[in-house]
C-alpha cells in the first residue's frame, strides 16, 4: 500500500516536470490558441475531477445522514473555496494576462509572481490525490485504489499543459531555459507536499473525510472559475478553450469511471 501510494501522489509532480521541460522543445513564446487550449483543457480534468472523484464519494460517505447527506458536501467545499480565496488575498501573484492579485506592496519580480500563481493553482490538486488515497487507505467503499489511481492520472495530464504554462511565460521574460525549467519543476512541488499532509490529517480524523473530499472540490473550483475560465474565455480563440475545456471532463469522467 505504501508504494502504491507514494507512487500515486508523485505521479501529478512528474505531470508537471514533463510540461516543465517543454521549454526545451517549444519556441521561446507560446502561441495565444496553445495557451488558451491548454488552459481549457486543465479546466476541464479539474472540473470532472471535482465531481466525479471528490464530490461524488463525499456525498457517498455520508448516505447515512439521508436526507442531510449534502451538509458534510457542502460545508467542506465552501471551506475549500474559502481557503483558496485567503491564500489568493494574502499571496502576491501575477496571471498570465499581466493582471496582479494579492498584496501590493512587496519586492517580488514578475516572473516571481507567475510562479507563484501557478503554485497556487497547485494546492489543491495535492490536496485531491492525498484526500483520495487517505480514504483508500483507510479501506472506504466508495474509493478503490484504481479510483485513486484515475485521479492522480487524470490531474497529471493537466499538469502537463499547466507545467508548460507556467515556464513559457518565465522564458518570454529572458530567463535561462534550465532555469525556467526548475522553475516549473518547484511549482509542482507542492501537490506531493500537500499530499502527504493531507494523508496524515485525513487518516487521523477518518469520519471527517466527507469533509476533506469536498474541501478539495471546493479548492480545485475556486481556481478553475478564479483562473482558468478567465484565462480561456477573453480575447480571441476563445472557441479553442471551449473545445478543450469539454475534451478534458469528458478524458477525466471517461478515466474515473473506466478505473474506479
Amino acid at each position: 500500500m505504501l508504494l502504491h501510494t507514494t507512487i500515486g501522489i508523485l505521479i501529478p509532480f512528474i505531470g508537471t516536470s514533463l510540461g516543465a521541460a517543454m521549454v526545451f522543445v517549444l519556441k521561446d513564446k507560446m502561441s495565444e490558441k496553445l495557451q488558451k487550449g491548454l488552459t481549457g483543457f486543465a479546466a476541464g480534468v479539474m472540473v470532472a475531477a471535482s465531481f466525479w472523484s471528490l464530490l461524488v464519494p463525499a456525498l457517498e460517505q455520508s448516505s447515512s445522514l439521508g436526507k442531510l447527506s449534502f451538509i458534510p458536501a457542502a460545508i467542506g467545499f465552501l471551506v475549500g473555496v474559502g481557503f483558496l480565496l485567503f491564500l489568493d488575498e494574502v499571496t502576491p501573484h501575477m496571471h498570465l494576462d499581466n493582471t496582479e492579485e494579492g498584496p501590493k506592496e512587496n519586492c517580488l519580480s514578475r516572473s516571481m509572481k507567475l510562479i507563484l500563481a501557478v503554485t497556487l493553482h497547485n494546492i489543491p490538486e495535492g490536496m485531491a490525490v492525498g484526500v483520495v488515497y487517505a480514504g483508500w487507505l483507510n479501506g472506504n467503499s466508495s474509493i478503490t485504489y484504481f479510483g485513486a489511481l484515475a485521479l492522480a492520472l487524470g490531474i497529471a495530464i493537466q499538469n502537463f499543459p499547466e507545467g508548460a504554462i507556467v515556464s513559457m511565460p518565465l522564458r518570454a521574460e529572458r530567463m535561462p531555459k534550465w532555469k525556467t525549467f526548475v522553475y516549473g519543476v518547484l511549482s509542482g512541488l507542492v501537490e506531493p507536499i500537500g499530499s502527504i499532509i493531507t494523508i496524515l490529517f485525513a487518516t487521523q480524523v477518518v469520519p471527517l473525510l466527507p469533509y476533506f473530499l469536498s474541501f478539495a472540490a471546493g479548492a480545485m473550483m475556486y481556481v478553475v472559475v478564479e483562473e482558468l475560465i478567465p484565462e480561456m474565455s477573453e480575447g480571441k480563440h476563445t472557441n479553442i478553450g471551449t473545445v478543450l475545456f469539454s475534451l478534458g471532463f469528458v478524458t477525466m469522467m471517461i478515466l474515473d469511471v473506466a478505473l474506479g
